[in-house]
């Protein structure tokens, strides 16, 4: 078995999942089919996608449905859990944040795990669009794809959801804390 493969016994828990949480929030998915969507993953001839699913699921992230791109014929899977992952917290934002810690390095950054998960981290407009399907990180907080501006100054944006509002923050993207990680999707 390759790294980036699950096996069938996996894959059908992995589906089994998905499918019980798009039915219990339908509201992330208006106008969706759960049959549309399982007739996809069940015909990729990859299994990487599947892999990256169940990454995703394994590190925390629930992943859902939350979009469906008719030109592509794209389903778009979200970290959709309430805090943010359990298995993706404690990391700086990038490499070169990591390197430049002379201690207390962190395990790892959140743009080199999503990339080795296969999924992209969300930006800005993915995460208010996200916290409009529901309130997400209001105990926690997420990295974002920090725009190349204010990353070669140093700094990295995450965002959170406290007192009825989604918030957009600014840290040095050396920084690590327990309760910040970061959410992704993937592209199916």
């Amino acid at each position: 078995m390759s790294k980036k493969s699950i096996s069938s016994e996996q894959k059908n828990e992995l589906l089994k999942t998905l499918q019980l949480r798009f039915e219990k929030n339908m509201k992330r998915h208006n106008g969706i089919e759960w049959s549309a969507v399982q007739t996809k993953l069940e015909a990729l001839e990859s299994i990487e996608k599947l892999w990256t699913l169940h990454e995703m699921e394994a590190t925390g992230g629930e992943p859902d449905v939350v979009f469906y791109d008719e030109e592509t014929n794209e389903y778009h899977f979200y970290d959709c859990s309430p805090e943010s992952p359990k298995g993706r917290r404690s990391l700086c934002y990038d490499k070169a944040a990591w390197d430049s810690r002379k201690e207390y390095k962190p395990e790892n950054n959140a743009l080199d795990v999503a990339t080795t998960m296969g999924i992209e981290i969300l930006t800005e407009v993915d995460y208010r669009y996200l916290q409009q399907l529901g309130n997400f990180d209001s105990k926690t907080s997420s990295w974002l794809k920090t725009p190349e501006s204010i990353r070669k100054n140093g700094g990295a944006i995450f965002g959170d959801y406290r007192f009825g509002s989604v918030f957009i923050y600014h840290n040095g993207a050396e920084s690590y804390y327990a309760a910040r990680g970061f959410r992704g999707f993937v592209k199916v």
